[in-house]
This record gives structure tokens, C-alpha cells and sequence, in this order.
């Protein structure tokens, strides 16, 4: 599970793992650019391989600790660490949809988050780190960094799994 806008114009994805040299296929299941979540397959999987517990974002609590997982500015498997600053946040995402429920934490995120895990304590999945914001743009942090809740997740990757695309009314 990644951000739409991470594998959006791309037809041939690379995979890697911390600790792991090689860098694994995958092909696209399904992407939906209005809450910018997408699903890639792996072709092929290493041998060793722990997926991330989902936690719940409905539980959430303002001022919890956060880490989140990226390759923030090219540096590979990175970790930072903050708090919940916000939750609920209506933030413009990805070609200017309005994406609601965000999470809001002071944990670093910056241009190669996008798409990495937003983690509780006890390391379960509660957001997708989407977006910084700094007022003039996104290119800078601020200390304003966006997830999507693991909640919306869980709502959206079992349709983009089944048909390859959200259903909406």
C-alpha cells in the first residue's frame, strides 16, 4: 500500500526492503487519486517477510507518539519521531481533492515519506504519511506532515484489491 500520487504515471515499479539488497517487481492492482491511496503486487517476495500490523485511527488520541517510515530526501528506510498533533484535518491532497479525516503529526515528514508507514508505539500501522504542508507549498517541512488514517485504508485497499478501482455511488 502506497500513495496514488507516489506511483502515479509510472508501469514498472522496484520494491526494497531494509536489510535486503535486492529490489523486488510489482505490478499495479488499483489506485484511487481521491484519497491517494494505491496497491501494488509484488511479483515475486523475499524470503523473509513481516508484515505491519494495522492499528486503528478511531482510537487516535492527540498528543500520542507517532514514528514514521520513509526515504525521506533519498535517504532510504529513515525513521523520525513526534506526536499527533491533529486529527479529523481536511487537507487539499493530490490534484486538489480535498481529502477529509487526515492525521496531522509533527513527526518529520518530508519529500520521500509519501507513501511510508505512520506507526503507533507499539508498531502498528495508523496512517500512510501523504503530504507536508508549509503554507506556501509542499517542498518544505514545516513540521506540518499528513497521513491518511488506517481506518480509510482498510475501507479503501479491499476494493482496489477486488476491482482494481473504488465504487462510489
Amino acid at each position: 500500500v502506497t500513495n496514488s500520487h507516489v506511483i502515479d504515471g509510472g508501469d514498472s515499479f522496484l520494491i526494497s526492503f531494509k536489510d535486503d539488497k535486492k529490489q523486488y517487481r510489482a505490478k499495479l492492482v488499483g489506485a484511487d487519486p481521491k484519497k491517494d491511496i494505491a496497491v501494488l503486487k509484488l511479483l515475486e517476495t523475499p524470503k523473509v517477510l513481516h508484515p505491519i500490523t494495522p492499528g486503528e485511527s478511531k482510537s487516535l488520541q492527540v498528543g500520542q507518539k507517532a514514528l514514521a517510515i520513509g526515504n525521506p530526501l533519498g535517504f532510504d528506510h529513515s525513521l523520525t519521531t513526534g506526536s499527533i498533533s491533529a486529527l479529523e484535518r481536511s487537507i487539499k491532497g493530490y490534484g486538489g481533492v480535498s481529502i477529509q479525516g487526515m492525521i496531522q503529526t509533527d513527526a518529520s515528514i518530508n519529500p520521500g515519506n509519501s507513501g511510508g508507514a505512520l506507526l503507533d508505539s507499539q508498531g502498528k500501522l495508523i496512517g500512510i504519511n501523504t503530504m507536508i504542508f508549509n503554507g506556501a507549498g509542499a517542498s518544505a517541512s514545516a513540521g506540518l506532515g499528513f497521513a491518511i488514517p488506517v481506518d480509510t485504508v482498510k475501507d479503501i485497499v479491499p476494493q482496489l484489491i477486488k476491482f482494481g478501482k473504488v465504487i462510489r455511488p
